[in-house]
């Protein structure tokens, strides 16, 4: 359902005061990945890439991750978003 549609589904169903109340967020997601499973995504990220790859990828990082059994599965997006949290707090 999209954005708009819902919005206005809650107008008709529960009134304008309803529709306007910023729904809640349940708290924050579980982290993906410990402490030592970030360590070794560090770690892979900065060795060596891949044969025949100029450098890692977060697909790849993530395929790795999951190759290795460091975790079950994870995203790219994942991936991601744990570098650059990681880099953030080196500098």
């Amino acid at each position: 359902m999209g954005h708009v549609h819902g919005t206005r589904r809650a107008y008709v169903e529960q009134g304008l005061e309803a529709t306007l109340e910023r729904k809640r967020r349940s708290g924050p997601s579980p982290r993906k990945l410990d402490g030592a499973q970030e360590a070794r995504l560090i770690a892979l990220a900065c060795g060596p890439a891949p044969a025949g790859r100029a450098r890692w990828t977060l697909r790849l990082l993530a395929d790795k991750l999951v190759e290795l059994e460091i975790v079950d599965s994870i995203s790219k997006d994942c991936v991601g978003r744990t570098l650059k949290k990681t880099t953030s707090s080196l500098g």
